[in-house]
C-alpha cells in the first residue's frame, strides 16, 4: 500500500528586497545563522574503534598506555571490562575501545589519558557504580519522564531521553533537590540511567560503542537546574568519555542559538559536529532523520508509547512527507469481511486535516465514515490511534489534508489487521 497526493497549487516565495543599511548587522547575524546551520546539521562522523582504520600516530599512542597499565599491580577495570590482564592472559579487544575513548577525550596525550583512566577507576570504587544498577533509589515517578533508556537510533545507538521540565513545579522540586542528601540521591539514580546506557553498548571494534543523547528544554527551570547540571555535567565529562555519540537538542528557546554563537569559538569542531537542534514545532522532523518513527516518544511526535518495547521490536512505520498545500490519501487494502483493523498515524507539526472512512467492494453499498474530518491542532502530542471492525470486504482510506499549509511535514503510519477468526 502506498499514500497517493492530490496536490493543490502553491505560490512561489520570493525574496523580499534587502533593506537600507542591512549590511552593518552582518557580522553578528552571520555568526548566529552560522551557529543554527550548524546546530541543525547532521555532519558528525562516529570515530571508528578498529585497528586497521586507526592512524598509526593513534596505534602508537594506545600501545603506550596499554605498556603504562601494565605497569599497575593491581587489576584495573571499567565498565566490567578489564584493562590490564596479567600476561600470559588472553587479549581482550573490548579492553582497546575503553582505552581509545580515554585516548581521544585527551587528544592522544597518553599520560593525561592514563591519568584520567586512573581517577575514572578510583571514582567507581568510591562511587560503587558497579552496583548501581541493582539499587532503588526511590524515584520509580522519574522513570520515563526526566531521563531514561528508550530505543535505539537508525545505527544501532541506545537512546538517552533527559527532559527537566517537570521539576518547574516547586514541590517536585524539592522533593527531589531539597537537600544536599537528596541531590546526592538524584545523581546517584542520574548514573544509574546512564549505567544502562553503557550496558546496553557493545564495546567491541566495529560494533555500537555510544549512545544518543536527546535533551528536551521545553520549561527548564535553569536557575534552579544549575547546581544539578554542573555536577552531571563534570560527572560525565570526567567519567565518561566520548560515550555519547551525538547530543539532539529538542523544544530549544530561540535565545539558545545566541549562546551557543558565544561559546562556539571554544569548542571543537569535532564537539560542535555532534550538536542537533530542533524548535519546537520541528521536533519529530529532525528525530526522524536518527530515530525511526516507531521508536520516538509519543510526546515528541513518534509512536512508541510507554512499556510498548518491552515485548520486543515494534512493528516497523511506513515514512512518507507531505508536501505544503498537498493532501494525501493512505488506502489500505484488502480486508474481509469481518476483519479488524488497526491503525496509528503521526505527522510532524501536525496543523492540517484528518478523516478516515472504509469503502466496501461491492458496488452498490455504502461508504462509512468512521473518524469524521478533522482539524488536528499544531500542539497535538499525540498520534492517531483507531480499530475498526469490517462487517463486508473493502479498504480503509485515511486522508492527511495540507492544503491549508505552505510548511512541508513528516510523517509516519502503521497498520495491523487481524482476520476473522474461524
Amino acid at each position: 500500500m502506498s499514500p497517493t497526493a492530490s496536490p493543490s497549487p502553491a505560490a512561489a516565495a520570493v525574496a523580499p528586497p534587502k533593506p537600507p543599511g542591512a549590511g552593518a548587522k552582518r557580522s553578528l547575524m552571520a555568526s548566529l545563522m552560522e551557529a543554527t546551520a550548524l546546530l541543525r546539521s547532521s555532519s558528525f562522523k562516529e570515530d571508528s574503534y578498529v585497528a586497521s582504520a586507526l592512524p598509526a600516530s593513534d596505534l602508537r599512542a594506545l600501545a603506550d598506555l596499554r605498556a603504562l597499565l601494565s605497569t599497575h599491580p593491581d587489576p584495573i577495570s571499567i565498565w566490567g571490562v578489564p584493562l590490564n590482564p596479567p600476561p600470559p592472559g588472553p587479549a581482550d579487544d573490548r579492553a582497546d575501545v575503553v582505552l581509545l575513548k580515554f585516548l581521544r577525550a585527551r587528544d592522544f596525550r597518553v599520560r593525561d589519558a592514563h591519568a584520567m583512566l586512573l581517577r575514572c577507576a578510583a571514582w567507581r570504587a568510591e562511587f560503587r557504580a558497579d552496583a548501581v544498577l541493582d539499587e532503588d533509589l526511590g524515584f520509580k515517578d522519574l522513570e520515563g519522564v526526566v531521563a531514561y533508556m528508550h530505543g535505539w537510533d537508525r545505527e544501532g545507538h541506545p537512546v538517552c531521553y533527559n527532559a527537566y521540565g517537570v521539576f518547574k513545579d516547586r514541590d517536585m522540586y524539592d522533593r527531589v533537590f531539597g537537600d544536599g542528601d537528596r541531590l546526592a540521591r538524584f545523581l546517584r539514580w542520574r548514573v544509574q540511567v546512564m549505567e544502562r546506557g553503557v550496558r546496553a553498548l557493545q564495546l567491541r571494534p566495529g560494533g555500537v560503542n555510544a549512545i544518543i543523547q536527546v535533551t528536551d528544554l521545553k520549561d527548564m527551570p535553569k536557575r534552579e537546574l544549575r547546581a544539578a547540571s554542573n555536577q552531571i555535567l563534570s560527572l560525565f565529562q570526567d567519567n565518561y568519555p566520548e560515550m555519547v555519540a551525538r547530543k539532539v537538542f529538542i523544544n530549544v528557546p530561540w535565545y539558545f542559538s545566541v549562546l551557543f554563537a558565544m561559546i562556539s569559538p571554544f569548542l571543537t569542531e569535532r564537539t560542535k559536529s555532534k550538536f542537533v537542534i530542533a524548535r519546537e514545532g520541528n521536533v519529530a522532523e529532525t528525530l526522524f532523520k536518527f530515530i525511526r518513527p516507531e521508536l520516538v516518544p509519543v510526546q515528541y511526535g513518534g509512536l512508541s508509547r510507554a512499556g510498548e518495547l518491552e515485548n520486543g521490536p515494534p512493528k516497523p512505520a511506513s515514512e512518507f512527507t507531505i508536501k505544503g498545500g498537498e493532501k494525501v490519501f493512505l488506502e489500505i487494502d484488502g480486508i474481509e469481511a469481518g476483519a479488524t483493523i488497526t491503525w496509528d498515524l503521526v505527522v510532524g507539526g501536525w496543523d492540517l486535516e484528518y478523516g478516515a472512512e472504509y469503502v466496501p467492494a461491492a458496488e452498490d453499498s455504502y461508504t462509512l465514515c468512521v473518524e469524521r474530518t478533522r482539524k488536528v491542532a499544531a500542539a497535538a502530542d499525540e498520534p492517531v490511534h483507531n480499530a475498526f471492525t469490517a462487517r463486508e470486504a473493502g479498504k480503509m482510506v485515511l486522508s492527511i489534508d495540507n492544503s491549508g499549509s505552505r510548511k512541508r511535514k513528516v510523517a509516519a503510519y502503521r497498520y495491523f489487521v487481524r482476520k476473522p477468526s474461524a
